[in-house]
């Protein structure tokens, strides 16, 4: 488990000297409000030095339109537009490496277009779901972050709803009614404050990620295989592979994830059912809140930006916690192991590098890969590489006892599927006898036929 539940890391500190990698003196992404109490006669003491800093005067207007709009704000628990703005930024300053985003060409569309459809062809062979990818798209990172945006909303959301209801809780209910615009700013700072938390984390994720399932999840519209040829070339780099090989390799991934997301119904509704179970466990520090309460200065939302990050958030250890965080990690291992077997059976007779950018993939996650960093920095998840690699295993034992369609068929239900017990077992659960649901259908079938029969017969 992450140390801080929800606990955003602080942004990147500027550059000492100069202004290289500044853009708008102290308003960039790393501190989107200018806040600072450096540069102004009297330091600290000076009331308005908190609030500007040692901002560039061509900046004051920015500044006083960015406290307006974060002021200002009344929507939900998280300021989406100023977090897609965020994401934007961070994306237009590149990835520490320097390699900046770019437009994609018309050869490179063309070369995404190609490897998805022959992707799709591989996968034929290795499983019994159709095709899922209407459509191959190449995206820019700034499009990914466009088109994935309303996903995290969805994930997002229900974590931050827990704190906003803390937000209004920690005053005296016989104060609350004489607190409305102080309840009001709070709830506007706070929105505020996690929309350029979660603006850095998705625009840095954004640099990262090679297609709209990295984490997992369908981060994307519904039906659309998604690759970022900039991400792939970087991924690539020092592999010692050939690009069209890799670009093919993770087209297969990208494929695979969009067959089943497009082809079990009920997956997406139960991964995103359990962040949600997981973030209705997650309690609120209110002591800490309420000290925050206690000294807020409005020209100072950084010290709200800090109590976000104190660890406030911490799981509660009740049985319905444990349990809703333990179906969303076993949940996402075995969506991630089914893809790594199924491209791996794809791929292996027809890349000679195959094993090593199965390895190579596998190792990122190990490391913490996209997924790992981002679950723990919104939701404070952290996977277990561990069990990606016992749901591989467990899906390979499945397709060579039952065959791919055997394999497949468990995805026909969430009762059906392997539990966090089968991947400490693989052997037991893969040897064990399985309820057949199509059986269970024709039986139920018949007791009502009985059933209507005996009720005419009475009449």
């Amino acid at each position: 488990m992450s140390d801080t539940p929800f606990g955003f890391g602080l942004p990147p500190e500027e550059p000492e000297n100069g202004d290289e990698g500044r853009k708008g003196g102290q308003g960039g992404p790393a501190n989107p409000f200018g806040f600072g109490a450096a540069g102004l006669p009297g330091g600290a003491d000076n009331p308005f030095a908190a609030m500007f800093g040692s901002m560039n005067p061509n900046d004051l207007g920015a500044a006083f339109q960015q406290l307006g709009q974060m002021l200002s704000y009344e929507g939900g628990p998280v300021n989406w537009d100023m977090a897609k703005d965020i994401a934007r930024q961070t994306v237009a300053q590149g990835t520490p490496d320097g390699v900046k985003d770019a437009s994609v060409g018309i050869a490179e569309r063309s070369a995404v277009e190609e490897a998805v459809r022959l992707a799709d062809l591989w996968l034929d062979g290795a499983t019994s779901l159709p095709s899922g990818a209407g459509v191959a798209v190449a995206w820019s990172r700034a499009e990914w972050v466009e088109a994935t945006l309303p996903v995290w909303k969805e994930l997002v959301d229900p974590v931050a709803e827990r704190v906003g209801a803390a937000m209004g809780s920690v005053l005296p209910e016989e104060m609350q009614a004489m607190a409305g615009p102080l309840l009001g700013m709070m709830r506007s700072m706070g929105g505020a404050m996690f929309g350029q938390q979660i603006g850095q984390a998705v625009g840095t994720l954004a640099g990262e990620v090679v297609g709209s399932t990295d984490v997992g999840l369908p981060l994307g519209p519904a039906g659309k295989a998604a690759l970022l040829p900039l991400n792939i070339e970087a991924f690539g780099k020092d592999l010692g592979v050939p690009s069209d090989e890799v670009r093919l390799y993770l087209a297969l991934r990208e494929a695979a994830h969009q067959r089943l997301f497009a082809h079990v119904p009920w997956l997406r509704a139960h991964l995103f059912g359990a962040v949600e179970g997981y973030a209705r466990g997650i309690k609120v520090d209110t002591s800490k809140l309420e000290d925050v309460v206690g000294r807020l200065d409005p020209s100072n939302p950084e010290e709200l930006q800090e109590a976000l990050q104190g660890g406030m958030f911490q799981p509660q250890d009740t049985e319905e916690q444990k349990a809703a965080l333990a179906r969303l990690e076993t949940a996402l291992a075995l969506v991630e192991g089914w893809v790594d077997a199924v491209v791996h059976e794809a791929a292996k007779p027809r890349l000679t590098s195959a094993d090593a950018l199965r390895e190579t993939l596998r190792r990122r996650r190990a490391t913490g890969g996209p997924a790992e960093q981002t679950f723990a920095t919104l939701i404070g998840l952290e996977l277990r590489p561990r069990r990606l690699r016992d749901a591989a295993r467990l899906w390979a034992s499945l397709t060579d006892a039952r065959g791919v369609d055997g394999r497949d068929a468990l995805w026909e239900h969430p009762d059906m599927l392997p539990t966090a017990t089968d991947l400490d077992d693989p052997d037991g659960f893969v040897h064990r006898e399985q309820l057949d649901f199509s059986e269970l259908d024709k039986m139920l079938g018949e007791a009502a036929e009985k059933r209507d029969e005996n009720g005419e017969d009475e009449k």
